[in-house]
């Protein structure tokens, strides 16, 4: 097993610090930036930037992938760890050349994150070198990161994490972090879904990104939850249409669109267009794909 400790920006970590919230999206201003150490369900933790070398917390990893700013915007909002959108914009353009304006937001997505209080910062000084500027890895059954992890598991008391094991073995060690099915929230659940369908529409092929929102097929308020099976990415038109039930999506996946559209609308010639058509874009893992108990509930909000 191994862990991970990024650097922060330490005005973000100030913000979802005092705010506390279920994820976070650890952005990374140049898209070159990529995380490939960690497996989903492993741990990531903060390392705040020099003069303040300290770990201060940190999550579980989900997924790191590139998003346009306006979607990342759209996906985590203040838990991008800023007030708006100017502030997030300006947060990340403060570390871009002009010519990098325009490049996608490298987003490392962590659930279920903590912030420890000052009192519990870890020093690095044993444990970080010069040179390191973005991130390291720490590996357990090395001196080092067996001596980081008891630091950190020391700190992760009750039940603030499922992935810190009960178990000290051997006499007077820690136990080894286990790999854990992270719990998605709303922002993780709008990437993954996104990625799930190749960044297109279900239901037009459509690729323009901004135009893109990732929704639910039972609403998480009205007990649904932030699973892939439970998502589909649509226009933006269709998935109000979706939202209001004036289309759906059949066991066998195909479109069906309410006669009341043109009864209370007047209008529809195009969303009718789609009627009985097979869905142009599909996940390809057949468990990630709308499942039936999701699909039957939406059948039932459906106004045919």
């Amino acid at each position: 097993m191994k862990f991970f400790v990024g650097v922060t920006n330490n005005e973000w970590f100030e913000y979802l610090a005092a705010r506390q919230p279920d994820e976070v999206n650890f952005w990374r201003p140049r898209s070159q930036f990529q995380v490939r150490a960690l497996k989903a369900g492993e741990l990531f933790l903060f390392k705040l930037h020099a003069p303040f070398n300290f770990i201060v917390g940190g999550g579980i990893y989900v997924k790191h992938a590139f998003f346009p700013l306006p979607f990342a915007w759209r996906a985590f909002g203040e838990k991008n760890g800023a007030s708006d959108y100017e502030t997030f914009e300006r947060m990340i353009f403060g570390h871009r050349l002009p010519e990098e304006r325009d490049l996608d937001l490298g987003c490392t997505v962590l659930v279920q994150p903590f912030f420890w209080p000052r009192e519990q910062w870890i020093p690095t000084d044993r444990y970080w070198g010069q040179g390191i500027m973005s991130g390291k890895s720490f590996h357990l059954g090395t001196p080092e990161g067996d001596s980081l992890w008891a630091e950190v598991r020391a700190r992760l008391t009750g039940d603030a994490l499922p992935l810190v094991s009960s178990v000290e073995e051997p006499p007077n060690r820690f136990g080894a972090p286990r790999l854990v099915q992270p719990r998605l929230g709303q922002g993780a659940f709008r990437l993954e879904v996104a990625d799930a369908y190749y960044r297109r529409c279900a239901i037009t092929g459509e690729r323009t990104l901004p135009a893109l929102e990732a929704g639910h097929i039972r609403p998480y308020a009205k007990h649904g939850t932030h699973e892939i099976p439970n998502g589909i990415l649509l226009r933006s038109d269709l998935h109000n249409l979706f939202d209001l039930g004036y289309l759906t999506v059949t066991f066998d996946y195909h479109v069906k669109v309410s006669g009341r559209i043109r009864a209370e609308f007047e209008n529809g010639r195009d969303y009718y267009a789609l009627d009985n058509q097979p869905l142009r874009v599909l996940p390809s893992l057949e468990n990630a794909r709308p499942a039936r108990e999701f699909l039957e509930w939406h059948h039932g909000i459906f106004k045919g």
